[in-house]
């Protein structure tokens, strides 16, 4: 099950925290068709936020297809996101990006400079069609 925490000087509306970070679980695996979200609840006991917080990126789950609520028994994931490659796939993915960024911190980069220079890249490499 996943454990949303929240970053309350991003900046960033708490709902769509909680929606980015089931949509991250979705696509990196954490989370899958069937499973269950936290209640309501236990999001509010949890992170001390307004229920009706809860219930809004809960909404926006459904709106968008992700998630189904079930009366009397809580959301689940209907559908994963991605681009469907295989988990051991990103687990490789995953370990050359963090040699990189070690990399990237050897050379006196900090964490501002590496999501910058990793945004950038990504998004010539999409725009290009390279990736």
């Amino acid at each position: 099950m996943i454990e949303f925490h929240l970053d309350r000087a991003s900046g960033v509306a708490t709902y769509l925290q909680l929606v980015h970070q089931v949509k991250q679980a979705l696509r990196l695996g954490g989370l899958r068709p069937g499973d269950q979200l936290p209640t309501a609840r236990e999001v509010v006991a949890s992170l001390a936020i307004n229920p009706n917080t809860v219930l809004k990126a809960y909404r926006e789950l459904e709106r968008e297809g992700l998630v189904e609520g079930r009366p009397g028994q809580g959301t689940f994931v209907r559908r994963a996101i991605g681009g469907g490659a295989p988990l051991a796939e990103h687990h490789r993915l995953r370990r050359g990006l963090e040699q990189w960024v070690g990399q990237a911190r050897e050379a006196g980069l900090d964490q501002e400079d590496v999501r910058a220079l990793f945004a950038a890249v990504t998004a010539d490499a999409f725009t290009e069609g390279v990736a």
